[in-house]
C-alpha cells in the first residue's frame, strides 16, 4: 500500500461558477487559476500522483501552459488515475477536506462524493469527502478563497 498527500489553495476572484469535486456549489463567484481552479481535484490529483511518486499536478499540468486554460479538473484528474495506473496501481481510497470560510459543503457532498467515485472507478463507500472553516483566522477566515487537502491511498493492481 502507498499513500500520498495533496495540499491546494486559491484565491476569490475568478470566473463564475465556482467548482469543487467537479461539482457547482455557488454560481455567483470561482476561484482564479489557470484551469477551472477546482481546489478539491487539484488536491486530490497531488495526493494520487504523490502515493504514485509521480510529482505533481504543476509538473504534469504546468499553469503556464496555454495547453491547460480553462481546463476541467475533473478530466486532468483521470488523466491522473490513468498515471497511476501505468504504474501498475490502484486508487484503494481517497479522503478530501475542503476549508472554506462561507461556501457550504454539506448540500453539495453526495454529488461530489459520486463525482469523483466515477473519476477514480471507485465505490462511493471509499470516497470521503469533508469540510471545515478555518472559525475566522487567516486567508481562508476572511473569506479570501479556499483551500483543499486530501490523501490517497494507493494498492498494487491485481492483473
Amino acid at each position: 500500500m502507498r499513500t500520498g498527500f495533496g495540499l491546494d489553495v486559491h484565491a476569490f476572484g475568478g470566473s463564475p461558477p465556482l467548482l469543487l469535486c467537479g461539482v457547482v456549489v455557488d454560481e455567483s463567484r470561482g476561484l482564479i487559476g489557470t484551469s477551472d481552479a477546482d481546489v478539491a481535484a487539484h488536491a486530490l490529483g497531488d495526493a494520487l500522483l504523490g502515493a504514485a511518486v509521480l510529482g505533481d499536478i504543476g509538473t504534469h499540468f504546468p499553469s503556464g501552459s496555454v495547453d491547460f486554460v480553462d481546463a476541467d479538473s475533473m478530466d486532468l484528474l483521470a488523466r491522473v488515475v490513468e498515471m497511476v495506473a501505468a504504474e501498475r496501481l490502484t486508487v484503494a481510497h481517497v479522503d478530501v477536506t475542503i476549508v472554506a470560510q462561507s461556501v457550504r459543503i454539506a448540500p453539495h457532498r453526495s454529488a461530489m462524493t459520486g463525482k469523483v467515485a466515477a473519476v477514480l472507478g471507485l465505490d462511493r463507500s471509499l470516497v470521503s469527502v469533508k469540510a471545515t472553516t478555518s472559525d475566522g483566522l487567516g486567508v481562508i477566515g476572511r473569506d479570501e478563497g479556499i483551500a483543499a487537502m486530501a490523501l490517497a491511498t494507493l494498492r498494487p493492481s491485481r492483473d
